[in-house]
């Protein structure tokens, strides 16, 4: 998994590629910690590049939800590949947490 992360006013742009699963979560859900302890809870994941999320990828985006809610944010998806957008609904992760097609629509509604 690779993680790259660049402020877009207020919101925390982060990407991730590869797979988000049981190897991948510990690093994930980590990162996600770090950027709202430093002050960066506004959080927006571009899901784009990831190819596979495992119910432990699910738990690391429900995670980093509470945490950023818990400081005053919030964490919103983007750009989700047609099978990771199959299991966010299966799973029924849309109705918890904003999903959106591309990152320059959830920056929109974002600065809304």
């Amino acid at each position: 998994m690779d993680i790259s992360a660049h402020l877009d006013g207020v919101i925390n742009l982060i990407t991730l590629t590869g797979s988000l699963d049981a190897l991948s979560t510990a690093q994930v859900t980590s990162f996600l910690n770090e950027q709202v302890a430093g002050g960066q809870p506004w959080l927006l994941l571009d899901l784009s590049a990831v190819e596979f999320m495992s119910s432990a990828g699910l738990r690391a985006l429900l995670n980093g939800m509470k945490e950023a809610r818990r400081q005053g944010g919030d964490l919103r998806l983007a750009g989700p590949q047609p099978g990771i957008e199959k299991v966010l609904k299966l799973s029924g992760f849309t109705s918890i947490l904003k999903c959106y097609a591309s990152v320059p629509e959830a920056l929109a509604e974002y600065a809304a």
